[in-house]
């Protein structure tokens, strides 16, 4: 009892202080803060745009009523945000941190490679615009809905959350596992994937046939980032079981990542890094 005591306490403690370096690069020049804010809020928008724009057009996409469909978006949208947030620093890019041999710098860390992994890439301050967009919509998808606004509804909205995020995060550490084999290639393939998934998941995938869903289901689990979990909050899916079907997924994919990320770091200890390269390493 007392271990996990002092492990949360120096989890915390390492979140502080890297949000307090966060916040101090961000605001030492705040005409330059406010142009990155209003930049990243207006990238967000961008991207989400073309959604906004159908639902309110034709009232809703497919089942989806309009507010529903800002529902989805916040939810896709602070998914992204809270990732930005805690695995920024190209911690959830880990194919740059391998590729690059910047995974020495954790290596060498007198603390276990889990704890720096949570930690080094909390982005608070940088992380802020995109998390706070996504709150907005989420709130006003929250209030056009029919949802039960209950302490139990909000408990599965933030587990749901959660598992978007796991599944996300166990996509991209699955596929920048491939950089302990090819570091090079690894990082396009990463940063091709990453646009995918993140291309894919604000889009209602109703009405897509069944061997291309299992696909956004499984190979490039897009659907797991916003779509079905969001079908399972609003009672879109009248399978009452389905609200937990995200975390039990976000289970599944987490044990696969892992699986390939230990397989990859044990040839990576065997073959060492075969360039260095210090650009976007957090100092």
């Amino acid at each position: 009892m007392a271990a996990s005591v002092a492990g949360a306490h120096r989890l915390v403690r390492r979140w502080l202080f890297f949000g307090r370096l966060d916040a101090l690069w961000m605001i030492r020049d705040l005409g330059s803060f406010a142009g990155y804010a209003f930049s990243e809020g207006l990238k967000v928008l961008a991207a989400i745009a073309t959604m906004l724009l159908l639902s309110e057009r034709f009232d809703g996409v497919g089942p989806w009523t309009q507010p529903q469909v800002v529902f989805l978006l916040g939810f896709a949208v602070t998914a992204n945000g809270m990732i930005d947030d805690l695995f920024g620093y190209n911690v959830a890019y880990i194919s740059r941190r391998i590729g690059r041999g910047q995974l020495d710098h954790v290596l060498m860390q007198p603390q276990p490679m889990p704890l720096t992994l949570l930690t080094e890439g909390f982005s608070p301050a940088a992380g802020l615009p995109v998390l706070g967009t996504g709150l907005l919509l989420l709130a006003w998808g929250i209030g056009g809905t029919a949802a039960p606004a209950s302490p139990l509804w909000f408990a599965l909205l933030a587990l749901n959350l959660g598992a978007s995020c796991v599944v996300i995060l166990a996509f991209a550490y699955a596929v920048g596992s491939l950089a302990f084999w090819a570091p090079r290639a690894a990082e396009e393939i990463n940063s091709s994937s990453w646009s995918l998934i993140t291309q894919l998941r604000a889009f209602p995938l109703d009405g897509v046939r069944p061997a291309l869903l299992g696909g956004l289901l499984s190979v490039v689990p897009a659907g797991f980032a916003a779509w079905y979990p969001c079908r399972a909050l609003l009672g879109l899916d009248h399978w009452r079981p389905s609200v937990v079907v995200t975390p039990l997924a976000a289970v599944a994919f987490a044990l696969v990542a892992l699986w390939i990320f230990r397989t990859g770091m044990a040839h990576y200890l065997d073959t060492g890094s075969q360039r260095y390269l210090s650009y976007g390493h957090r100092r």
